[in-house]
């Protein structure tokens, strides 16, 4: 990636919305390099979609936890079965398969406390592969908007 596509970049994750020909005023070059330098990052999965940014609480899921999960035993199957299970239910936000002690972290969004309770017990350890389950109310989450490409060297 060169100065140009990381200009794009930044700018498409600031607001996906932007007009080709806004994006080409903003850089100061051609609406064609641009539209083609667009197509390319998307090519080669940089930009790999477009996204709206959802006001949880407004949609009347205000709680959000991260919920750790330990499986046993730690096979291939067991972790793709779990995963596709996690990936069905509503309140999960994101799954981050883990190495260590937890498994799983899913970042999930409910509605209140009695929700995240129901979630946990009657949800998540009816499942006979899990051993363990920890539970963290997040109070606030701040989610980085734009992220920067590194430039070569600055990885240390």
């Amino acid at each position: 990636m060169d100065e140009l596509d990381s200009a794009l970049v930044t700018l498409l994750q600031e607001d996906a919305k932007l007009t080709n020909k806004e994006l080409a005023r903003r850089l100061h070059i051609a609406q064609s390099t641009c539209l083609e330098r667009v197509r390319e990052l998307t090519r080669r999965g940089i930009v790999r979609g477009h996204h709206a940014d959802i006001d949880l609480k407004k949609i009347g899921r205000p709680v959000q936890a991260m919920v750790a999960v330990r499986l046993r035993p730690p096979d291939r199957a067991v972790i793709d079965s779990f995963r596709s299970f996690a990936a069905s239910l509503p309140e999960v936000l994101s799954i981050f398969v883990m190495s260590g002690s937890d498994d799983f972290l899913l970042h999930i969004a409910v509605a209140d406390n009695d929700h995240l309770s129901g979630f946990v017990l009657d949800r998540l350890t009816q499942r006979k592969e899990i051993v363990d389950v920890r539970t963290s109310v997040i109070f606030s989450h701040f989610r980085r908007p734009v992220v920067t490409p590194l430039a070569p060297g600055d990885e240390s």
